[in-house]
C-alpha cells in the first residue's frame, strides 16, 4: 500500500520532455552533474537506451533537484526528486541525499533491482572504473570513507549529547551526560569535513545508510 502511494505521488511529479538532445558530459561538470544509462530491449528486436541526467542543483521554482529522462538521446520526461519513471518492463527510481545520489536503479515488474550504468566520464563512472580495474585500491578507499564517516559522526554526536542532556526536561527525566571527549574547534571542523567527504565518496557508489544521514 505504501509503495503504491509513493508511486502515485511520483507519477504526479513527472512532466513530458521537450525532445531536446542529450548533451555530452564535460570534464568541468563532474561536481555538478550525474549521468546514468539503461539499455533495454524494446521487444521488437532492437535496443532502447534510456539516460538519466541529474544536474546537482535545485529547481529555482520548487527548491528540489530534478532528474531528466532521455530516450535514445532525446528528452523524454523530467521529475523532481525522488523520481520514478515508468519504462519498458519496470521503473527507473532516482533519489538524492545531501551528498549526491543514493539511488538510481531499474526495478523490474517482478521486483528485481539493477543499478544503472554511470557515464564513464562522470565522477561516478571514474569511481566505478577504479573499482573494476583496481579492486584492492577501491576496497581501501571504501574502507577509509566508511571510517571517516564513522569517526566523524560518532565523535561529534558524543560531544553533542552533553549539551542536549542539560535541557531541563531531559535532565530531570534521564539525567545529564558528561562527554569523555572534548576536541578543539578546528578538529571538530576537520572531522565534519572528513565525514562529508566519506559520504560523498559513498554516494558515488550509490551507498547510503542511517550513518550517512547523520553525517548531514
Amino acid at each position: 500500500m505504501i509503495d503504491n502511494w509513493r508511486q502515485r505521488r511520483a507519477a504526479k511529479r513527472i512532466t513530458s520532455g521537450d525532445g531536446r538532445a542529450l548533451k555530452r558530459l564535460r570534464w568541468w561538470q563532474l561536481p555538478f552533474r550525474a549521468l546514468y544509462y539503461l539499455p533495454l530491449p524494446d521487444g521488437g528486436g532492437r535496443r532502447t537506451v534510456y539516460a538519466v541526467d541529474i544536474p546537482r542543483r535545485t529547481d529555482p521554482e520548487g527548491g528540489k533537484a530534478r532528474a531528466h529522462l532521455y530516450l535514445d538521446g532525446r528528452h523524454h520526461a523530467e521529475s523532481k526528486l525522488p523520481a520514478a519513471f515508468p519504462v519498458e518492463g519496470g521503473t527507473i527510481e532516482v533519489a538524492a541525499s545531501a551528498f549526491g545520489l543514493k539511488r538510481c536503479h531499474y526495478v523490474t515488474i517482478a521486483g528485481a533491482e539493477h543499478r544503472l550504468i554511470p557515464d564513464p566520464k562522470s565522477a561516478e563512472g571514474r569511481r566505478a572504473r577504479i573499482e573494476r580495474e583496481h579492486p584492492a585500491l577501491s576496497h581501501s578507499i571504501s574502507f577509509l570513507s566508511a571510517l571517516m564517516l564513522l569517526v566523524g559522526v560518532g565523535l561529534n554526536l558524543l560531544q553533542l549529547a552533553e549539551p542536549v542532556s542539560q535541557i531541563p526536561p531531559i535532565a530531570e527525566n534521564i539525567g545529564t551526560f558528561e562527554s569523555p571527549v572534548r576536541l578543539p574547534i578546528w578538529l571538530n571542523f576537520a572531522l565534519a569535513v572528513g565525514a562529508a567527504l566519506g559520504s560523498t565518496e559513498r554516494a558515488l557508489r550509490l551507498r547510503h545508510s542511517v550513518l550517512d544521514q547523520a553525517g548531514k
